[in-house]
């Protein structure tokens, strides 16, 4: 045998094992608790294992045939809207009942560099999100009531650049990029996106996470807008992470944004508490800590709330690998989430029930959540979309959630389709895009009559204030160690 073979040979058995080390390490740590057990408002907090090679379980899309479909929960009924589509994820139902989808991906070079940046781009083309942009907003029009989109209309721009939130608002479509938030000139019914846009704001674009959603307040005068976090803990530098991992808040008439909550490390969607008014959002919580950990969550946000990434998770869990200093005080103002929804379900879109809504009685009182689904457990989790259970005072049940449609990963865990987004359409029903299929799917109850108008609830007024001349005697008490003797 010459030397040349002997040295091939020798490499060929240092790749192979070198593969098979990577393809075991990857592996990872089954995990321990169900998905339910790490769900809820005080969910199983495991052991934090760190992990240098990340466990990576991934399902490789196969589509959809012609005749199937989700598995709906009991009582609901699900059906095809739309498909046919490109990778399709945020859904915004115009007031016409008109129904614009973003079909839409990644910037180029939305990763890292290096050895993590190969694995991050080997596992987006792997579920099937490593495509070019399509960098397309898509109306879709039910025309005759059946329940299916029979008009669909693309309208591209050259300003597009990884489109994701849209909103309407007094004849301007609002869209926001993944590096900045355009408004178009928009009257209902149009069918095109035409001339060039205004910007509204600067945002940091790219990162791993590149989506921008985006919900107006109640009254049409601030613009909410969702901007994740570069990286998994900062491990770039937190330098890198300004104005990232947050939400932030437009002013319309004062034409200047600011940082309304921080610390969320990948917030998507947005909706407002029916019942109480508040913000609430859903978060994609870090990875590389084990199977079980962290639980992604959904929580109200109030202004200047900070949620404690990438530093620490659920208000005092320090994340020990983080190696950029911790703020001072940090820990005394995190605040805790209010309801976790499973480790590394990746929950993208988010929608209150809401009058009108065609779900039955079961479904009237909550959020409705899709969830993505795993790449960083052992076994996959998420690929559903969920319900969770508010009360008449607008908090959060302390139960499991609901699965309302499951059936996304075929039984050798491939999957048809990844649930992206959730909108009420004109008519109650409950759209679910499903970028992996490329179909927008629709929901309903059969039969159920559409939901009754929630009630907020009414806060309870201040005291009148005090007369100008009002006399205040200050009573000392009698405890006080000023009124006992001293030595």
């Amino acid at each position: 045998m010459t030397l040349l073979r002997k040295i091939l040979i020798g490499l060929l058995v240092v790749v192979v094992a070198g593969g098979l080390f990577i393809a075991w390490a990857m592996r990872g740590d089954p995990a321990q608790y169900t998905l339910d057990q790490l769900s809820g408002p005080k969910p199983k907090l495991a052991e934090p294992s760190a992990q240098t090679i990340p466990t990576i379980v991934v399902a490789e899309p196969v589509g959809w045939k012609a005749n199937e479909a989700p598995v709906a929960a009991q009582g609901l009924a699900v059906s095809r809207f739309a498909d046919g589509l490109d990778h399709p994820r945020a859904v915004t139902v115009l007031p016409n009942g008109d129904v614009l989808v973003a079909e839409t991906n990644a910037p180029p070079g939305r990763g890292p560099g290096g050895i993590t940046g190969l694995v991050m781009n080997w596992l987006f083309r792997k579920v099937g999100a490593g495509g070019p942009s399509p960098n397309k907003i898509v109306l879709l029009r039910d025309t005759n009531g059946d329940g299916k989109a029979d008009q669909k209309f693309v309208m591209d721009n050259p300003a597009l650049d990884s489109p994701f939130g849209m909103v309407f608002r007094d004849g301007r479509l609002i869209i926001a990029n993944h590096n900045a938030v355009l408004s178009y000139p928009y009257a209902l019914g149009q069918t095109s996106l035409a001339g060039k846009p205004e910007k509204l704001m600067d945002l940091p674009g790219g990162g791993n996470h590149w989506a921008r959603n985006l919900l107006l307040s109640a009254d049409g005068s601030k613009l909410y807008v969702t901007v994740g976090s570069s990286s998994n803990i900062a491990e770039n530098g937190i330098d890198q992470e300004k104005g990232r991992a947050a939400i932030h808040e437009y002013d319309f008439a004062k034409h200047r944004s600011r940082e309304f909550a921080g610390g969320l490390r990948n917030p998507n969607g947005l909706d407002w508490n029916p019942h109480s008014g508040e913000l609430w959002t859903v978060v994609n919580e870090r990875d590389m800590l084990g199977s079980d950990l962290v639980p992604d969550y959904l929580t109200n946000v109030p202004l200047g709330a900070q949620y404690g990434w990438p530093w620490a998770y659920w208000k005092k869990n320090i994340d020990w690998r983080v190696k950029e200093p911790m703020p001072e005080y940090m820990l005394e103002y995190t605040r805790k989430p209010e309801y976790a929804l499973g480790s590394h379900v990746a929950p993208l879109g988010l929608a209150f029930s809401r009058g009108g809504n065609v779900m039955g009685d079961r479904f009237a009182q909550g959020a409705f959540i899709a969830r993505h689904g795993s790449w960083n457990r052992r076994p996959l989790s998420g690929y559903d979309v969920v319900f969770v259970g508010f009360d008449d005072r607008g908090n959060v049940k302390p139960t499991p959630p609901v699965t309302i449609l499951s059936g996304f990963l075929t039984a050798d865990g491939r999957a048809h389709g990844r649930p992206t987004w959730v909108a009420f359409a004109k008519d109650g029903a409950l759209l679910v895009s499903d970028d992996v299929g490329g179909v927008i799917w629709r929901v309903t109850a059969p039969g159920a009559k559409p939901a009754a108008e929630i009630v907020p609830i009414k806060a309870t007024p201040m005291p009148p204030p005090p007369p100008p001349d009002a006399k205040f005697i200050a009573k000392p008490n009698e405890d006080s160690d000023l009124l006992k003797p001293q030595p």
